[in-house]
C-alpha cells in the first residue's frame, strides 16, 4: 500500500509538531494521574481513574494520528511556484454573485480557517478551484445551495 503525501504549508508542519510535543508532554502527567487515581481503591467507581484512562487514550490517539500526518507531510513553499493555474498553496481573488471579491489561500487541512481566508483543498470550493484559470467560472454546492465564482487572480505569495 502506497502512502498518501498530504501537502501542507510550513506553518501546519510547524503547527502540528507543536501540537505533538504537548501531548507528548502531557503523558507522563496523566500517568502520575491515573497511578493517583489508582491510589484512591475500587477502581470500579473511581471517576478520577476513568477519565484519566479516557484522556490517556485521547492523547495516544491523536499522537498516532499527527505522528502519521508529520510523516506523510510535503511541504509546499507557494513563493516557489508559479504559472496560470490555480494549484495548492495559491492565493485566490474570486468574484461571487454580488461582484463581492473574495480571497482564499488553498491550504491543507490542518491550515484551513475560512475566517483568516483559508480553505482546504479537499472543502467542495478547494476542489473546485484546482486546475482552474483566471477568468474561469465556477459553480460550487455547499450546504447552503450552489454559489457561483469567477476567478479574477492567481497569486502565489
Amino acid at each position: 500500500m502506497a502512502t498518501e503525501k498530504l501537502p501542507m504549508l510550513q506553518e501546519g508542519y510547524d503547527m502540528m509538531l507543536s501540537e505533538l510535543k504537548a501531548l507528548r508532554e502531557e503523558r507522563p502527567r496523566i500517568v502520575d494521574a491515573i497511578e493517583e487515581a489508582r491510589a484512591h481503591g475500587d477502581l470500579s467507581e473511581n471517576a478520577e481513574y476513568h477519565a484519566a484512562k479516557e484522556r490517556q487514550g485521547q492523547v495516544e490517539a491523536s499522537l498516532v494520528d499527527l505522528e502519521d500526518k508529520l510523516s506523510r507531510a510535503h511541504i509546499i513553499d507557494p513563493t516557489t511556484l508559479s504559472g496560470d493555474r490555480i494549484v495548492f498553496g495559491a492565493t485566490v481573488t474570486l468574484h461571487d454573485d454580488s461582484d463581492k471579491p473574495l480571497r482564499y489561500q488553498i491550504v491543507g487541512l490542518a491550515e484551513a480557517d475560512a475566517r483568516r481566508g483559508r480553505i482546504s483543498y479537499n472543502s467542495p470550493l478547494g476542489r473546485a478551484l484546482i486546475g482552474r484559470k483566471v477568468e474561469d467560472e465556477i459553480e460550487v454546492t455547499v450546504p447552503s445551495g450552489d454559489r457561483f465564482y469567477v476567478v479574477e487572480k492567481i497569486e502565489f505569495i
